[in-house]
């Protein structure tokens, strides 16, 4: 019962920032294929900003999201006003124009439990619509500390599943848990995690020799090490955080409320698409 309380503690204090940062990465030795920096105009390289704190970015996107009026034209130097430069791009994952040519990839790095990751999922499913044929949107769970790891084995899992709609239902499922003050799908051991998510899935109409198969594939595995560490590159410290074509990071917070991140991405990804 004790480990139960802990559990639940951990998840009310973790919410959706890390509390320690993740250590630095190895300075990386020059590349003449990496593609260059983008212009600094008006802007310097952001230092990774202080994690903040769930009440804090809540206000902060209930604030910013309001508003209308004509959106006025952004300049480049506007533009990485309201992003950051990530300090070290993930060596050997991505090239501009070898994994996806004629792509501009939107990487969300995301947490399944996360409480503001679930209120901008409406808008992002909204944008996904209406969003430019050359934007890929490729989505990355965070992996801070053993719950977050749990929950991005469960995502990858299903993702390799290729079940239309199970990961909008563990979304919801993990929600409505945390409400009532249960475990989100989550145990005192690896093996009470496994029971609990293959439940989850047998439930919804998976197998669970299928489940089981998945959940341990190299697939799996090789998506959890590549989370992992885009999680440490980036100096990931809160979510939901987006980066562009491996070159801007920013949030609803940067961005100035929900509705203002997506009209910003796709600035970005224009900008990036016209280079």
């Amino acid at each position: 019962m004790n480990r139960v309380i802990a559990l639940a503690a951990l998840l009310a204090l973790c919410a959706c920032s890390q509390r320690t940062p993740a250590p630095s990465p190895p300075a990386a030795a020059p590349s003449s294929t990496q593609p260059a920096a983008p212009p600094q105009t008006n802007a310097t390289q952001a230092p990774a900003r202080a994690a903040q704190s769930e009440t804090e970015q809540a206000t902060s996107s209930q604030e910013s999201a309001g508003g209308g009026g004509e959106r006025p034209a952004r300049s480049d130097a506007s533009l990485e006003k309201m992003t950051s430069l990530p300090s070290q791009m993930p060596e050997g994952k991505w090239r501009a124009g070898v994994n996806s040519p004629g792509k501009v990839e939107v990487l969300e790095v995301f947490w399944l439990a996360c409480p503001h990751c679930y209120e901008l999922e409406p808008v992002i499913k909204a944008w996904f619509k209406t969003k430019p044929a050359y934007v890929e949107l490729v989505r990355v769970p965070v992996i801070w500390q053993p719950i977050h790891r749990a929950h991005a084995r469960l995502y990858y899992t299903i993702e390799s599943l290729g079940r239309p709609g199970l990961f909008e239902k563990a979304f919801d499922t993990l929600h409505q848990l945390a409400e009532r003050q249960q475990q989100p799908l989550v145990g005192n051991s690896d093996d009470e995690t496994f029971r609990a998510q293959q439940s989850f899935a047998t439930q919804n109409g998976v197998s669970a020799d299928d489940f089981a198969k998945a959940y341990n594939s190299f697939t799996v595995n090789s998506n959890m090490q590549r989370a992992e560490e885009l999680t440490q590159r980036y100096h990931v410290e809160s979510v939901p955080l987006f980066v562009v074509n491996g070159r801007y990071i920013t949030d609803v917070s940067k961005a100035g409320g929900p509705a203002k991140l997506m009209e910003l991405i796709n600035d970005l990804a224009a900008a990036e698409h016209g280079h």
